[in-house]
C-alpha cells in the first residue's frame, strides 16, 4: 500500500460538497415535472410537456451521481485506525435521524391511520426497495427509496475498502471499465430476461424493469465501487487532468445522449462516465487548490443542506399540488413562480432538517467514543475498518 493510500490526513474536498446540492437540484426538478401524478403546474400543454421532457432524466443522472459520489467520499476519508463499528454508527446516524423524520411527516401529512403494514414497516427500516412491489419500495417519501441502496453500501463497505485498497495502481482502470460494464449488463439482463408486464406508471418499461433496472440494491453497488475505485485513482495521481468546465460539458451531453436512447440505457449506462469524469475533476481542483464556484460559503451551506432538501422535496410538493393548490394548473409564468416557490419550501425545510435533527443526532451519537480511542489493554481488538478483507 502506498504512502498515499496509508495517510489519514488528506485534502478536503469542500467544492464536492457544493456539487451534491446541484444533484439534488436535479432531483427536485425531475419530481416537479411529472405530469403523470400531477406535479407539473403548468397548464400550457406543450410547456407542460417540454418542462417534462427536459428533466425526464434529472433525477436518475441526479441519484447515479450521489451512488458514485458515496464511494469516492467513503474511500478518500477512510482511515486505518477506524473501527468497522464505529464507522457503521457515524453512518447510519448521518441517514436515520433525517429519514426518521421525513417518514413520520410523510405518515402524519399523507398516510394518517390508512398506511398498510407491509409499506409503512419495510419504508422505516430502509428495505422497501429489496421489494418489487412498487406500492412498497416507492411508498411514502418515495425518495428515501435510495437510502436502502445507501445502506447497503455502508454495510459492505468495511468489507470492500481492503480488496478495492490493494488493487495494483496499474489494474486499476481495467476495475474502473468493468464496473461500468457491469451497468450495462444490468440493463440488458433487464431489458431482454425480465418480464414484460405490468407498466411501470409514468415510464417506458415494465414494473419489474424498473424495479431491477433501477431500484434494486444490490444492481446499485456497481456505482458505489466504482465511486471507491475513481478514489483511488486521484490519490494516485492516475486520473487524467481533466478540467471541471469541459467535464461538465461532457455531463451534458450525457445527458442528452440519456435523453435519446431507449429507456433503460438512461437510467445510469448514458451519464455513468460522464458523472465519474465531472467527480474526479472536481475532486482534482481541490486537491491541487484550485479555485471554484463550488467552494463558495452559498455552495458549502447548499451543499449541508442538499441531503435535507433531497428527502424533503418530495413532501413539499406533494403537500402543495395536493393538499394547497389541489392540482390545479397555471398560466407559465404563475407555474413558474409556483415551481420557484416549491424550491425554496424544499429548501427550508431542508435546512430545519440539517439544524433541529442531523446536526444535533451527529453531535451526540456518531462521534468516536472515547473507548474505540483508547481500549484497554487486556481488551480484545477491535475489527480495523481498512484491515477487512
Amino acid at each position: 500500500m502506498s504512502s498515499s493510500l496509508a495517510s489519514p490526513a488528506r485534502p478536503k474536498l469542500p467544492s464536492l460538497t457544493g456539487l451534491r446540492f446541484i444533484a439534488a437540484a436535479l432531483v427536485f426538478f425531475f419530481h416537479a415535472s411529472l405530469i403523470f401524478i400531477s406535479m407539473n403546474p403548468f397548464a400550457d400543454e406543450g410547456v407542460a410537456d417540454g418542462f417534462r421532457w427536459l428533466f425526464s432524466k434529472a433525477g436518475w443522472m441526479g441519484v447515479s451521481f450521489f451512488f458514485v459520489l458515496s464511494g469516492f467520499v467513503l474511500t478518500w476519508s477512510a482511515k486505518p485506525n477506524d473501527t468497522v463499528t464505529g464507522f457503521w454508527r457515524r453512518r447510519l446516524m448521518k441517514i436515520f435521524p433525517n429519514h426518521i423524520a421525513t417518514w413520520a411527516l410523510t405518515i402524519v401529512l399523507f398516510a394518517g391511520t390508512a398506511v398498510p403494514l407491509k409499506v409503512w414497516l419495510p419504508n422505516l427500516f430502509l428495505i422497501q426497495s429489496w421489494f418489487p412491489d412498487p406500492a412498497v419500495h416507492m411508498g411514502l417519501n418515495t425518495p428515501s427509496w435510495s437510502l436502502c441502496s445507501e445502506l447497503l453500501f455502508y454495510l459492505l463497505f468495511p468489507f470492500l475498502i481492503g480488496p478495492v485498497l490493494r488493487i495494483r495502481e496499474r489494474a486499476l482502470w481495467g476495475w474502473a471499465a468493468a464496473m461500468a460494464a457491469c451497468l450495462v449488463a444490468v440493463q440488458l439482463v433487464t431489458d431482454f430476461l425480465a418480464p414484460s408486464s405490468p407498466p411501470a406508471p409514468g415510464t417506458d418499461v415494465t414494473v419489474w424493469q424498473f424495479w431491477f433496472g433501477y431500484n434494486f440494491p444490490p444492481v446499485r453497488m456497481f456505482e458505489f465501487v466504482l465511486g471507491m475505485i475513481l478514489a483511488r485513482l486521484v490519490l494516485a495521481g492516475a486520473f487524467p487532468r481533466i478540467r471541471i468546465l469541459p467535464a461538465a460539458v461532457l455531463c451534458v451531453v450525457g445527458y442528452a445522449v440519456a435523453l435519446a436512447v431507449p429507456f433503460l440505457y438512461g437510467l445510469n449506462v448514458a451519464t455513468i462516465v460522464p458523472v465519474a469524469l465531472l467527480i474526479c475533476a472536481v475532486a482534482r481542483a481541490d486537491v491541487e487548490g484550485t479555485p471554484t464556484v463550488l467552494r463558495g460559503r452559498t455552495m458549502q451551506w447548499l451543499g449541508e443542506v442538499s441531503f435535507g432538501f433531497y428527502l424533503a422535496q418530495q413532501i413539499v410538493l406533494s403537500f402543495a399540488r395536493t393538499t394547497l393548490m389541489e392540482h390545479r394548473t397555471y398560466a407559465t409564468p404563475t407555474g413558474i413562480a409556483v415551481v420557484a416557490a416549491e424550491f425554496a419550501g424544499a429548501l427550508a425545510l431542508g435546512w430545519l432538517l440539517l439544524v433541529c435533527v442531523e446536526r444535533p443526532a451527529m453531535r451526540r451519537w456518531a462521534r468516536r467514543r472515547d473507548r474505540e480511542q483508547a481500549a484497554p489493554a487486556d481488551a480484545p481488538p477491535q475489527r480495523r475498518l481498512t484491515h477487512v478483507s
